[in-house]
């Protein structure tokens, strides 16, 4: 199978969660004989912060204007079986209509379902969609599940919208030994985001507050002096993907912390949240509906909706974070790496039918 994606980033893991998933999913559909060309225009941001060059598994396209583009994604999109559209592409629209005119079969993955919902509720122009909607596509996936895919359906017209939540891959996520510049009681990996923040606040940095004794470490990009820093929070401006891992395994425990949008709709759980679990870490996790379809609270994952939440998991006895992280581990490793995922969406291309598609669905 041929395969044509027109996305955000896949060379740069600044600022965003696109790449490492397009990283572990593009090896993983080539372990399964697909082969992938990923379109990807050329911007300054990401060009600073670029940290792959090549696709092993792939091929990447930089490009710096579309109207140069135009022929070459033709001619690609009309030799490749699927050809994928993704959120927050900066030429989404122009991609959509090439795809949906010319493609076999024509995809778009919203990444960002929350974030296209919550525009759409708003009132506000979501500049990555089709002036149309989604109803030319023939397939929409979503890395939001629930009532976020009948949502795609009822207000954007997608004729089938199905689930491809984050995944992990296992062999760039492993536990390894700790490294002392990432040691931390608790950790937090992630951007900055407003709607985020009081999440981040109250089980993150109110903690560092009440306990000077224990050493809390951060990760991300976009914090700046208005966040409530106190002199036991040590920060990193950037981990590159390679170092997550060892980020996750010099913790004694982390922090997921998920986007408002995202916590409201449920079902949405983060590429970070996989990603620490494959690395042995316990997590602590905010609560949302659907999460228990992914990680069984109190037994794979920890829970908190407080700060006196986040004091008591942090107060737990080492063996108890151990049981908890093991767990996590052997559930990840078994339903949610990338060539889970990759084989979930082979057989959603493959399917000839919406029955056929739906019982993938349910498997």
């Amino acid at each position: 199978m041929k395969l044509v994606v027109f996305g955000l980033t896949v060379s740069s893991s600044w600022g965003n969660g696109h790449a490492t998933l397009w990283r572990g999913l593009i090896k993983a559909l080539a372990a399964q004989q697909c082969e992938v060309t990923f379109f990807e225009r050329d911007v300054p941001y990401y060009a600073r912060h670029r940290d792959l060059l090549d696709l092993p598994a792939g091929e990447l396209v930089l490009y710096a204007d579309w109207a140069d583009l135009a022929a070459r994604a033709l001619s690609e999109i009309r030799a490749a079986d699927a050809v994928i559209v993704t959120s927050y592409c900066p030429d989404g629209p122009a991609a959509a209509a090439l795809a949906c005119e010319a493609a076999r079969r024509a995809v778009f993955y919203d990444m960002d379902t929350p974030v296209t919902l919550a525009r759409l509720a708003a009132g506000e122009g979501v500049d990555y969609l089709p002036a149309e909607g989604l109803s030319a596509f023939d397939l929409v996936l979503s890395y939001t599940g629930g009532e976020a895919l009948v949502r795609l359906e009822r207000e954007l017209g997608a004729r089938r919208a199905l689930p491809l939540y984050g995944h992990v891959d296992p062999d760039a996520h492993r536990p390894g030994p700790p490294q002392p510049r990432f040691a931390a009681d608790l950790s937090y990996l992630g951007t900055y985001a407003t709607d985020r923040q009081p999440t981040v606040a109250a089980l993150f940095a109110e903690p560092a507050r009440r306990r000077p004794d224990l050493r809390f470490l951060l990760g991300g990009s976009g914090y700046g002096e208005a966040f409530p820093w106190s002199d036991n929070i040590f920060f990193l401006d950037h981990v590159a993907p390679p170092e997550h891992g060892a980020f996750f395994a010099s913790s004694s425990l982390t922090l997921n912390a998920t986007r408002r949008d995202m916590a409201d709709l449920g079902y949405c759980p983060s590429g970070r949240l996989f990603e620490a679990a494959a690395c042995g870490a316990p997590i602590l996790t905010d609560v949302w509906e659907g999460l228990d379809l992914f990680f069984e609270p109190g037994r794979e994952i920890l829970t908190a909706r407080t700060t006196d939440d986040a004091l008591a998991a942090l107060d737990l006895a080492p063996a108890d974070l151990a049981a908890v992280a093991a767990a996590a581990r052997e559930r990840t490793l078994d339903e949610h790496t990338s060539a889970r995922r990759a084989g979930q969406l082979i057989g959603y291309l493959s399917a000839s039918s919406p029955a056929a598609a739906g019982d993938l669905q349910e498997a």
